[in-house]
């Protein structure tokens, strides 16, 4: 999500009910938004979706979520609007229609692939110990890149390894998918924390991985997290 969007919405929400969106962070227009909480960009999703005529997918007590930072929130999976992959979601369109492998292209990761911190040769890096993508250490941290500015995976999906982390809908569950649905899991209904994937511009090809899986609590927001979107109904 580019921070240019982000901010043209959150003018339209800050005019139709959405009173908390805040101003967010980033490097520049085709960056990707920053420093935004799980509860803030869920909000924004309905924000969007209400701008663009479609159906909020997300609610408290029945209402559409506009404002403050509810655990309580619900989605509705068949409504038409903006919304947060699920993990399963997130990991499917990650791989790229590859399976087996640690990157959407492959088991091996470079710099002409990805922005992320190279070091070593563990998890596939074969950048070497170049550190911070070069490209993008003009103006100090963060040292995000702007969106698209690497090929697409097999998808078409970009960014999928490093640059932000995503958060997605998910609670975090120990164990959860030893016992969760084969098909289309929507992680445990309550929890902690909520999960986000992909790495991010300072950490090494390790967290990079399409299998790679961290949670916080969904009020934190830090230069490391950003976000996409996802519909249940094709446009």
């Amino acid at each position: 999500m580019t921070k240019a969007l982000w901010d043209s919405v959150r003018i339209w929400g800050a005019a139709n009910g959405f009173t908390d969106l805040p101003t967010g962070v980033g490097k520049g227009a085709t960056h990707p938004v920053l420093a935004i909480s799980w509860y803030s960009m869920v909000k924004w999703c309905n924000a969007r979706s209400q701008r663009d005529g479609l159906t909020p997918c997300y609610t408290v007590s029945g209402a559409v979520y506009k404002t403050g930072s509810s655990d309580a929130v619900v989605c509705n999976w068949a409504a038409s609007g903006y919304r947060l992959p699920t993990e399963a979601e997130w990991e499917k369109g990650a791989r790229g229609g590859l399976t087996g492998k640690r990157f959407s292209w492959g088991d091996t990761i470079r710099h002409a692939q990805a922005n992320y911190y190279a070091s070593g040769t563990n998890f596939g890096n074969v950048s070497g110990n170049a550190g911070f993508h070069p490209n993008y250490t003009a103006g100090g941290s963060p040292y995000s890149s702007p969106v698209g500015s690497f090929a697409p995976n097999g998808y078409g999906l970009y960014d999928m390894a490093g640059n932000m982390w995503e958060w997605v809908w998910d609670w975090y569950g120990s164990g959860y998918y030893a016992s969760s649905p084969s098909a289309d899991p929507r992680g445990p209904s309550s929890g902690s924390y909520r999960i986000y994937r992909g790495g991010y511009w300072g950490l090494h090809a390790f967290n990079c991985r399409v299998a790679y899986r961290f949670s916080t609590y969904p009020d934190n927001s830090n230069n490391n997290f950003g976000f996409r979107l996802a519909r249940s109904s094709r446009p």
